[in-house]
């Protein structure tokens, strides 16, 4: 593992945040001071040990000035691997007006509608399961729609990276990919519908740094045969809980050996009369962190 040393690396935290980028080689590491230059970690680097130091922000300064070779690289290309090793990802549900209203819209035939009005004014939040390492897609790689969905839709979020002590130290983007008829006609149907191969992808990178201000905005576009057909933005600020409030019931009772990433819920939902098509491209923007670009494929 990186020893840290007894240097002070707090100040990285709110004076210089690091984007950890994956590929399919080597890990890089980038610095708001230098931009633009990526440095390679050294072998040593390891998700794991990351989300299960006390202060992440030390172990990536750390890696980010080890006396080594220090390869440095060109802006990493447009296929990415996923920023994760051995994380559970989870997600909230229902954390934005908007969410609220499309769940009441697509389960109100199952006469389950009532459940995400109450669970959007309760105390306690919808968390729930989401995907294993192997399942999740990293930025230029494919996301997948079930063979037996017939309404599908990409839901984007931020995506907090929280430690196995449940410390909250960096971010991402999220697509929490998700079958509106499974879920809509049985909420029992849940994990059917958001638990799948392909089922999400996180990046491009992991930000290592501050929370986003509440006025950053999300962003997606869909496009199909490079027309547009879907588009819509919301910010921070529509979020209805606290990062800390979701990670404290995300660990309420549970551990998290290796850490765990948490989707916050989205803001955006396509029209009802929409669904997703294999080939299509979903972009993903939050400002601060970049794009998550991925290809639709079926599962």
């Amino acid at each position: 593992m990186l020893k840290t040393g007894k240097s002070d690396h707090s100040r990285y935290l709110t004076t210089m945040p690091f984007r950890i980028y994956r590929t399919a080689t080597s890990v890089l590491i980038e610095s708001h001071e230098r931009p633009d230059i990526f440095r390679e970690a050294p072998e040593e680097f390891c998700f794991n040990d990351l989300f299960t130091s006390e202060e992440p922000a030390d172990y990536v300064a750390a890696a980010y000035e080890y006396e080594w070779v220090g390869k440095t690289h060109a802006r990493p290309s447009s296929n990415l691997m996923a920023p994760i090793r051995d994380q559970e990802i989870w997600a909230a549900g229902v954390t934005y007006f908007r969410s609220r209203t499309a769940r009441m819209e697509e389960a109100e035939t199952a006469g389950g509608d009532v459940f995400y009005d109450r669970v959007y004014e309760a105390d306690r939040p919808e968390l729930f399961f989401k995907a294993t390492a192997p399942r999740a897609r990293g930025h230029g790689d494919t996301v997948a729609i079930r063979s037996d969905s017939s309404w599908d839709v990409p839901e984007p979020e931020l995506t907090l990276a929280i430690n196995s002590n449940g410390k909250i130290f960096g971010h991402t983007i999220g697509n929490d990919m998700s079958s509106r008829s499974i879920e809509g006609e049985n909420p029992l149907y849940l994990p059917q519908a958001k638990v799948y191969t392909g089922s999400c992808s996180i990046g491009p990178c992991l930000v290592i740094s501050d929370l986003p201000a509440p006025e950053t905005k999300i962003s997606i576009e869909i496009t199909r045969g490079g027309d547009s057909i879907f588009s819509g933005e919301t910010r921070l600020s529509q979020l209805k809980r606290s990062f800390d409030e979701l990670s404290g019931f995300l660990f309420r009772s549970n551990d998290f050996a290796h850490g765990a990433y948490l989707m916050t819920g989205t803001g955006i939902v396509p029209q009802s009369d929409f669904s997703l098509k294999v080939n299509d491209v979903i972009s993903i923007t939050i400002e601060g962190i970049g794009i998550l670009r991925n290809e639709v494929e079926i599962v």
